[in-house]
């Protein structure tokens, strides 16, 4: 499975888990989703909703020389889709579009996470991740175009 390294070292960490682990792991993962930085709105405009989940989420990207980041809006109340947010964060952190479109849309299996939880609570983590794609395609067009003669 193609996956950008820091993406595969979450996954792999979240398959050597025991049952209750992965669990506790991905709580672990929604204490450590990152803030949205002051400012961030100034100078990358406002967030997407991500409408697909049923828990609201608002994404942030910022973009660094072809590179994506990802700061999301998840209430605290919702502990498992912050895992799942912060898992995407960490795991896709400066990633290029091009590595995000290569992941394989059925990667959270290799994680067990689908063994633990059910499928209309995986529904978010699917959602989120379909988000962030469609955010990747839209971040290709730009440099493809730039590179066409005029």
């Amino acid at each position: 499975m193609r996956l950008p390294s820091a993406l595969a070292k979450i996954v792999e960490d979240f398959s050597l888990c025991e049952r209750q682990e992965k669990l506790e792991l991905l709580l672990d993962y929604a204490g450590r989703l990152l803030p949205i930085p002051a400012g961030l709105t100034a100078d990358f405009g406002q967030p997407e909703a991500v409408p697909e989940c049923m828990t609201p989420v608002s994404v942030y990207l910022q973009v660094a020389e072809g590179r994506l980041r990802f700061y999301f809006d998840v209430p605290a109340e919702a502990p498992t889709v912050r895992g799942y947010a912060s898992i995407i964060q960490h795991g896709l952190w400066d990633s290029t579009p091009a590595d995000i479109l290569n992941i394989p849309e059925d990667f959270y299996l290799a994680t067990g996470l689908h063994d633990v939880l059910t499928p209309q609570r995986l529904n978010g983590l699917l959602a989120i991740m379909a988000h962030v794609k469609r955010l990747a395609v839209k971040n290709l067009i730009p440099q493809r175009s730039d590179a066409l003669p005029e």
